[in-house]
């Protein structure tokens, strides 16, 4: 009888090992992997191709906030308070970093990271509080991919202000940032979108 109740609460052990906790025991470790690069230089489009091909993809939301203040009659909450522009971003990515802990996918790709906060704050010339910097230094993306500015498909629009040698020297600020906090960025060659598409996930297969 001891030992029938010993073998019934071994079973029930082993079944909640196997049905209960499997998605903690066998979550995949899902790779954030960033698309950045000044103004221009076909992020959003690349970050739509990947999302069709069925990745997980979470996008800009720079527009979004430039849009919710055009909303209430700011044309460029950028230029205006670019501090609470900042904020608002910072916020917004973080939260976007912290969404991939829940996935269970291969890869998460992100249009631009927290780090671009930090250098477009440095761009502009503005001060901003250790937390931006802290930020970068506590969520620290597992690749990035660096896009150029490209002349030929570059606009500018109604969020899109800067011109396009504004979006080089945005650049070069990119570069300096991201550096500055240990990334090793992957320069992703012009061409055809299924051609950066196909570079970028044969350049992650050659990095698992």
């Amino acid at each position: 009888m001891q030992w029938d109740h010993q073998a019934k609460t071994k079973n029930f052990i082993f079944l909640s090992f196997c049905v209960i906790l499997p998605h903690k025991l066998f979550r995949l470790n899902t790779k954030r992997i960033l698309i950045i690069g000044g103004p221009g230089t076909g992020k959003s489009t690349l970050i739509t191709a990947l999302e069709e091909k069925g990745y997980v993809c979470f996008h800009e939301i720079s527009r979004e906030v430039t849009a919710a203040a055009q909303k209430k009659g700011i044309e460029q909450l950028f230029l205006t308070q670019p501090l609470l522009f900042s904020e608002l971003l910072l916020k917004g990515r973080i939260q976007q970093f912290k969404d991939a802990g829940t996935l269970n996918n291969r890869y998460a790709f992100y249009d631009r990271g927290i780090p671009d906060v930090a250098a477009y704050m440095d761009y502009t010339g503005d001060e901003y509080p250790d937390m931006f910097r802290d930020a970068c230094k506590d969520h620290v993306y597992d690749v990035a991919f660096m896009l150029a500015p490209w002349k030929e498909i570059y606009e500018q629009d109604n969020e899109r202000y800067e011109s396009f040698e504004q979006a080089e020297t945005i650049q070069k600020y990119l570069i300096t940032t991201y550096e500055s906090y240990g990334y090793s960025l992957i320069d992703v060659p012009f061409g055809t979108i299924s051609e950066r598409v196909s570079f970028i996930l044969n350049t992650l297969n050659t990095h698992e």
